[in-house]
């Protein structure tokens, strides 16, 4: 009787140490993944600052890859935690908010003096209160659409930019003040309030029908036929929606609305739990 109440306290006592290991300690697979993102943010800083404008370009686009993989994985393997949510939004504001700026600046808005760099400072300071208002705001709207352009989108607009420009011949830098407008653009669009569509209701391990798996194939092979202009046409077409979208709600407003002025459960609250994944 004694010999098995020792066992059990003894049981009782490895189980409580291995649970307060476990809370001490860190994930290793999807926290390696935001490791991977973060290293190619630097990468892509430090390749801006060496005039390697195209591998900076393409090193946010990876970046934002295995930024989408470490959430994905995360939920996968159940390995979801607080700190891996911190850890994501830390290197998503290096990946997606100095990066972008950096590259910007060093391929463009070094021209404009203040006013470049002021508008490269914008563009991180909105990215970093765009990333603090979708953290506090977790569960409270709802989960299909971001309120404000997400920054990994904003981020792959400037990258794509730069990327287009040099297969369409460019050489050098590109003082235009198109590009000044547009990263001023970009960092309002960030924190305002108007709604982007998410895509977190879309399920890739669900049966679908044939012809959505035929068109998602054609889809694949247009972008890898011309990845330059299909990124930059789809990045900028994805910022475009929310301003479009609102216009259009409130021309429904002003002549004749009541019904549809919002998509489908835009007005719902939908909670969901942020894993470690980017807004």
């Amino acid at each position: 009787m004694n010999k098995n109440f020792k066992r059990d306290r003894f049981s009782r006592r490895e189980k409580f140490f291995r649970k307060e290991r476990m809370q001490k300690g860190i994930y290793i697979l999807p926290n390696l993944f935001t490791t991977a993102s973060l290293f190619a943010g630097i990468y892509a800083i430090i390749a801006s600052i060496q005039g390697n404008f195209i591998h900076a370009a393409f090193a946010i686009p990876i970046s934002l890859i295995l930024d989408g993989l470490d959430g994905r994985i995360a939920r996968m393997t159940h390995t979801t935690s607080r700190f891996g949510v911190e850890y994501d939004s830390l290197a998503d504001l290096v990946a997606f908010g100095v990066a972008p700026s950096v590259l910007a600046y060093t391929w463009s808005l070094s021209a404009f003096g203040k006013w470049g760099w002021l508008a490269a400072a914008l563009f991180t300071t909105c990215g970093a209160l765009r990333l603090a208002r979708f953290n506090v705001q977790i569960g409270v709207i709802d989960s299909r659409y971001f309120n404000g352009l997400a920054i990994p989108a904003a981020a792959i607009v400037v990258a794509s930019t730069v990327l287009l420009y040099f297969y369409l011949g460019g050489e050098g830098t590109f003082p235009h003040a198109a590009v000044l407008a547009g990263m001023v653009a970009l960092s309002l669009l960030m924190v305002s309030s108007i709604k982007f569509y998410s895509f977190k209701d879309l399920h890739f391990l669900t049966r679908e029908p044939f012809m959505t798996v035929v068109l998602a194939v054609i889809l694949m092979i247009i972008v890898l036929a011309e990845p330059q202009i299909m990124i930059f046409t789809f990045a900028v077409s994805y910022a475009a929606s929310g301003p479009v979208w609102w216009v259009l709600r409130m021309i429904r407003r002003l002549f004749g609305p009541a019904k549809g002025d919002q998509p489908t459960g835009a007005g719902e609250i939908k909670t969901e739990t942020k894993s470690e994944s980017t807004p």
